[in-house]
């Protein structure tokens, strides 16, 4: 047996200060992350409703009006590993910081967009900033509090709060856009910036050294974003080209070897910019794999849902932001409630509890009839929905962070965020091309109305996420039940064969 060191990984004096919770600086800086990430997840969803408003002032077509938003997610999603890993490698204070100030002026290049191809482009950049925010702020939160308590309620904050920032865009998307106009959907970030900006500045510890970076892995920088790239917009393309379409096959096949490609470096070069090694801390591979199964059917809720409120039911987009209130506050109460369970009982029996009962709720909700009404048919199955993310988001997010130690505190959160990404993207096409066949096929028939047709798209798209929220409670039958969440000293240093 050996030991080996990991020469890019921080300096331990450049370690991050350890807080507490019950302390005045420890909640300021528990906040602080908090606002990041809500931020990261408020902007993924809040354009979807101003979305025809967009495409009435800036004349997209159709076609090219996705891209409004898939462009955001697909350098977010390509460019997370790579975020996180830059966390560790750089400074978790400094690329924050770098994060904010592109989100900020891409928001501001958007909200002042007055043609189609600048909106998408400031869409690539702030997707890009979210990449180095997202990571940076969660690897931040598990290596400032350590002790068992205030790691779980921090994680607990954390996971209420993505859950939350998914709900209250669709809020608030509705009232920017009644209100002061669809503009304003970009605009709202720049205050948010600020505030964590001279946030990240008075509350974090600098890191007083830095790692490296002649030795730094490129070749495997290049890959990994290369091929996540590659996959991320396969998935959001397939859809409108067709899983089985050429080019489609063609796009996953390169993204797979280009990923297979990158396995393969970073296990023979001296320096990788992913060690394979974070792969063997327990836990952390089924709690990515559990999350993304979960995404994938509990994001595509929102998308369906609002389509049903405002094309089948005739909501305004401020009937339809109003009515997701409800599952705002029951995702607060059941991440809560969950952080509090994991010493007891720990975190394993938490997540399947909840995607079995995230799956009840899609399923009641894929029960929506054309002549709906949404305290009989819509409410219900939102609560019991609610309870099963905030349960799942805590308890994946506790698992996947567990035992990791600081050097590698960032590339965890990166592979968390995105497994989040890719079962958010993979859930949206799948879905997507479920229910379009389905209204499709009965359109074609003339068996049914647009309504009727539409609504059963709805239904089917709906119970496929059902079945996504039942495979992540299956899958995270494998994983550890874990109670305690310090992290464990760095894999690295760990002779091999241990």
């Amino acid at each position: 047996m050996s030991t080996q060191s990991y020469p890019h990984a921080l300096p331990q004096d450049a370690a991050p200060e350890v807080s507490s919770l019950s302390s005045r600086r420890g909640g300021a800086i528990l906040l602080l992350l908090c606002l990041v990430q809500f931020m990261d997840v408020l902007d993924a969803s809040i354009l979807n409703i101003a979305l025809p408003s967009i495409k009435r002032d800036l004349d997209f077509s159709q076609q090219s009006l996705q891209w409004v938003v898939s462009g955001y997610i697909l350098t977010y999603g390509g460019f997370l590993l790579l975020g996180g890993r830059a966390a560790d490698l750089l400074g978790r204070r400094r690329i924050l910081v770098s994060g904010l100030v592109l989100f900020a002026a891409s928001s501001l290049a958007g909200g002042l967009a007055h043609s189609g191809g600048l909106l998408i482009a400031a869409r690539f950049a702030q997707g890009l900033g979210a990449a180095m925010l997202s990571p940076a702020a969660l690897s931040t939160l598990t290596t400032t509090f350590r002790s068992d308590k205030d790691r779980h309620k921090a994680l607990g904050a954390w996971a209420a709060v993505s859950g939350l920032g998914g709900a209250a865009g669709v809020l608030f998307g509705g009232l920017l856009v009644e209100g002061p106009g669809w503009r304003w959907v970009l605009f709202v970030n720049i205050p948010f910036c600020v505030i964590a900006f001279f946030g990240a500045f008075a509350l974090l510890t600098k890191e007083r050294k830095v790692a490296a970076l002649a030795n730094f892995d490129a070749l495997g920088a290049f890959l990994v974003t290369g091929g996540m790239l590659l996959l991320v917009y396969a998935l959001v393309k397939a859809p409108d080209v067709g899983w089985g379409a050429t080019r489609t096959l063609a796009e996953l096949a390169g993204a797979g070897a280009m990923l297979l490609a990158f396995v393969a470096n970073e296990s023979r070069v001296r320096n990788p910019l992913v060690p394979m090694s974070i792969l063997r801390v327990k836990g952390v591979a089924v709690a990515d794999a559990t999350q993304m199964l979960a995404l994938a059917g509990f994001f595509s809720m929102f998308f369906f849902l609002t389509l049903y409120m405002q094309t089948v039911l005739h909501f305004s987009p401020i009937q339809t932001g109003t009515a997701y209130l409800p599952l705002t506050g029951a995702i607060i109460i059941a991440a809560g409630v969950s952080s509090q369970l994991f010493a007891r009982i720990g975190t394993k029996p938490v997540i399947v509890t909840g995607s079995l009962v995230g799956a009840g709720g899609l399923y009641w909700l894929s029960r929506i009839p054309v002549h709906g009404s949404y305290v009989s048919n819509i409410l219900p199955g939102l609560l019991v929905t609610a309870f099963g993310v905030g349960a799942v988001f805590v308890g994946a997010t506790t698992a996947a962070n567990a035992g990791v130690g600081e050097d590698k505190a960032g590339l965890a959160a990166g592979l968390l965020n995105t497994a989040q990404q890719l079962g958010a993207a993979l859930g949206l096409a799948i879905l997507s091309a479920l229910a379009t066949a389905r209204t499709h096929s009965l359109l074609d028939a003339g068996h049914a109305s647009v309504a009727e047709a539409s609504t059963h798209g709805f239904q089917r798209a709906l119970m496929a996420g059902a079945l996504f929220a039942v495979a992540a409670g299956l899958v995270a039958l494998l994983a550890p039940n874990t109670r305690a969440t310090e992290p464990a000293p760095s894999i690295e240093a760990v002779p091999e064969g241990v």
